[in-house]
This record gives C-alpha cells, structure tokens and sequence, in this order.
C-alpha cells in the first residue's frame, strides 16, 4: 500500500540504535504536549538529542482540546529519564512566535538536526458533513492547525536546519501516501489536511536534497493515544478485550479494527532509528508507516508486537471481519 519500497542499503538489525545515538544532536518537536509527539520527543531524548518541545497546553492555560497534559509534563517526564529537554510555549500558528523559537535554538545551540512537525487538527473534524454542510470557519482551522502550523515552522526552521547537512525533517500526518490517493478520508477538510502534509514532505525533501538533508512522511497505524483510549472509554488494560467483543458490529465504539491499534512508542522508535541512520537520505521525499520503519529497523511496540494496521484496515475492506484475526497482522 505504501509509495515505495525499501530504501538502499539497509541499517542492519544488528546494529541497534544505542542511548547516545543522537548524542550532540539538537531537534524540535513540535506538537509535543501528547501522543505521538510527546513519545517522539522522549524517545529522542533517551538516544540522546536535545529536544525542544513545543505545545499551547500549560497548567495555568490549557488548549482547546480540553486535555490536561501539559508541554512541560513531557520535559519532565525526560528529564525524569536522564535526557535533555526544553519546554516552550508556542501556537504555531503565530508566526513571530515560530520565529522567535528558531532563533531562540540558534542563540542556544548554533545549529538544529531534526524538525518533527507533529501538530494534528483531529479535534477540529467534523464527521459525517460533506463540505456544504461544514462549518467553514471550524473547516479552516483544521486545516491551518493541521498543516499551517507545519509549513509556518519548516518556513522558519530550514535555514538554522540546512546550516550542517544531514539534517531531517519528518512530517507527521495520517495514512499511507497509497492509501491516501485511492480512499476520501472523512470529509474535505481533513482529506485535504492530511495529502497536503505528506505533499510538503515530498517537496521539502527535494529542496534538502542539495544541502545533504532528508524529508520524509510518517504515519502511524491506529494510534492507542491517551485521547483516543479516553474517547473510547477503554484502558491500557481493556482495549482489547472491548475491540474484540465487537467484531462484525457497526457504529460501536471501539471498533473492531481496533485490535490492531498501536502505542506512540512504535512510531517514536522508528524516527528515532531513522533520525540517527547514516543512510538516511535513501529515504528521501518517500512516505513510510509506523509498521516499514519497525520492520526496516528490527524494532517493536512495547508489547514486543509489530502491527501492521493499514494492511489490516485495508483487508477489512474486502473481507469478513470474522475470518480476519488480529493477531495475523502482529
């Protein structure tokens, strides 16, 4: 399902990323308050990059997601770990604001190796309502939060990034580039939202090219994100069984598919072995899952699975969900 294929010469299993794989390396990730942003960033870390984290969400100011994890609980949760990490508050939809943070990482460090731009817009989408029916105002602020905030950031980022070649920058955005190009995703705003951030990618990598630097699109399968697990009403603990108990059922919640649902940790683990590849720029302007970095990489989820959940959705398509195990796809 993906757009590509297997990168040149492969960054073998046996040589596994060690904790000071990014030693003296400094990266920004944004959207850093929760999900995969936070498990980017502290994975990052743990291999031993400096990380700036980016988010709106403080304790005293909390975003209009209504959640209540905060940009600086994840510098905490890294610095509980032994790494390095620089919490700031930024909306970066305010440009000066973006501005202000890259110059900011120059007066500090002098140089910026790795760019996650992991902003999302999901709370923004509105199910269900074809582009007449939206909301135009709610439309746009998915968008602008969904891939404005992304190119405002690279905008200001990429002359301190391309400052020293070899540096990456990874777009975080939702399903594979063929998936993408052959299914509507939900509704006009977010199908728009999400092929526009993996175009970027492609295009930035183009231009990083000639400066020895790499940009590429992830995405990751069904994410078990604490909003997602919140959403569902279900646990660490429980999401399993409930996933299970409705297979073949239709507007239930959760869903059947998901059983194949994936931690943040998988997709931190394969930027990060990515990140500190020397082969990297064989990647180059490619979109990959969370599963091919795992699989390209030797890594795992932290249940010591594999999931492989776009071939799982996509199966689902054509085929009886109770001739379909889950575990076929782990």
């Amino acid at each position: 399902m993906s757009a590509r294929s297997a990168p040149g010469p492969a960054s073998p299993a046996s040589a596994p990323l060690t904790p000071t794989g990014l030693s003296g390396r400094i990266a920004l990730v944004t959207g850093a308050t929760r999900g995969a942003g936070r498990a980017i960033a502290r994975e990052l870390a743990a291999s031993g990059a400096v990380v700036y984290c980016t988010g709106r969400s403080t304790a005293q100011a909390p975003s209009d997601y209504g959640r209540t994890e905060t940009v600086e609980e994840t510098a905490q949760l890294i610095r509980a770990a032994g790494g390095t990490a620089h919490p700031v508050i930024v909306d970066h939809l305010q440009v000066e604001e973006v501005r202000a943070l890259i110059q900011r990482i120059d007066t500090e460090q002098g140089r910026l190796d790795i760019l996650i731009n992991d902003i999302g817009g999901e709370a923004y989408v509105e199910f269900g309502k074809t582009l007449w029916d939206s909301d135009l105002a709610a439309g746009r602020k998915l968008f602008d939060t969904g891939f404005s905030t992304h190119l405002n950031t690279s905008h200001a980022a990429l002359p301190l990034l391309i400052r020293s070649s070899g540096g990456l920058v990874v777009e975080v955005t939702d399903g594979t580039r063929g998936y993408n190009a052959s299914h509507f995703r939900e509704n006009v705003f977010h199908d728009l939202t999400k092929t526009a951030v993996d175009r970027l990618a492609f295009a930035q990598g183009h231009e990083l090219a000639p400066h020895g630097g790499t940009a590429v699109s992830v995405f990751p399968g069904w994410l078990r994100s604490e909003m997602m697990l919140d959403g569902f009403g279900v646990t660490e603990q429980t999401w399993r069984t409930a996933a299970e108990a409705n297979r073949g059922k239709t507007e239930v919640v959760p869903p059947y598919e998901f059983v194949i649902s994936e931690t943040p940790a998988m997709l931190a683990r394969g930027i990060t072995a990515l990140a500190a590849d020397p082969q990297r720029t064989a990647w180059n302007t490619l979109s990959m899952s969370s599963f091919e970095l795992a699989q390209h990489y030797g890594l795992t989820d932290v249940d010591g699975s594999r999931p492989d959940a776009w071939r799982f959705i996509t199966d689902l398509e054509t085929t009886d969900a109770a001739t379909l195990e889950a575990s076929d796809y782990r």
